[in-house]
């Protein structure tokens, strides 16, 4: 069986688990998604779209990897305080291969970006799955540890720009984006600055604040996320956070694209991709 083949399978398997309201595809911890029968009784056509678009189609895409496509979802279900489906995707996010100690991160990021009330609905979620995979607290992060090296440069620059623009209106804001966001948080090294940078512009983008989107769409590319899989991001998102968001943030990231050098793929052709397959949607 190869990767596409195997990959295709198990989305599939995913597909028929969420419809049906059963556990995810490792059988364990719950679920509370609605049955098939459920939400066709209520509309037909959200589950033909459900099970032959979202799950077909876009779980099976490959420009993102099913762990990726979890971890965006997890971003963009707590940034919208979305709970119906909280367990199942967090059951599908760890047989996708995020680590326990990853989602506890995820989760103590949104805090700061997606809103503390938030992340405190997650935490509840989360402790259910689990405890019911008995997931305990020696697989999780230390609430203190040794941080990533600071680049102190990018660092100093950041926070003069912050301090010369909003110092005088709110002190206090700039002294925590400092002192928690930067200088902690983004340190902390259960969780790859990739994946950080991955689940803020998700969760920035699910919640409509396309206006912090460029800083941290381009921290996104630095840190390793590749315009392809940027571009992906916005055609999952399209369906987890609606159309209305992820075409107020096109503009923005075709901005950020069309500034930052084409990236070469190993066949030599420069790629230039503002999420493709989204456009010829409408």
């Amino acid at each position: 069986m190869n990767a596409f083949t195997a990959t295709a399978t198990l989305i599939m398997l995913m597909a028929t688990a969420s419809v049906h309201g059963q556990a995810s595809a490792s059988g364990k911890g719950i679920t509370t998604m609605q049955s098939l029968d459920d939400v066709r009784a209520v509309a037909p056509a959200l589950e033909k779209y459900g099970q032959g678009r979202l799950f077909g189609e876009v779980w099976r895409r490959l420009d993102l990897s099913p762990r990726d496509r979890s971890v965006v979802t997890m971003a963009a279900l707590i940034a919208r305080n979305q709970p119906a489906e909280m367990q199942y995707h967090l059951n599908l996010a760890l047989d996708n291969g995020v680590k326990p100690g990853e989602i506890s991160e995820i989760i103590t990021h949104l805090a700061f970006y997606a809103g503390w009330g938030n992340a405190m609905a997650a935490v509840s979620h989360a402790q259910e799955v689990f405890s019911g995979r008995s997931i305990k607290a020696d697989q999780l992060p230390p609430a203190t540890d040794k941080p990533l090296p600071l680049d102190k440069a990018a660092e100093a620059q950041r926070a003069a720009r912050v301090e010369q623009d909003f110092g005088a209106v709110s002190p206090g804001v700039v002294q925590y984006t400092a002192e928690v966001l930067f200088r902690d948080l983004w340190l902390r090294p259960g969780l790859a600055p990739r994946d950080r940078s991955l689940i803020t512009v998700s969760a920035l983008i699910a919640s409509g604040q396309v206006a912090q989107v460029p800083y941290h769409l381009n921290r996104a590319m630095d840190n390793g996320l590749t315009q392809p899989q940027a571009s992906e991001m916005l055609t999952h998102l399209a369906f987890y956070a609606g159309w209305p968001n992820v075409f107020s943030a096109l503009p923005v990231a075709k901005s950020v694209f069309d500034k930052r050098p084409l990236q070469q793929p190993s066949n030599g052709m420069a790629i230039s991709s503002h999420a493709p397959d989204l456009l010829k949607a409408i």
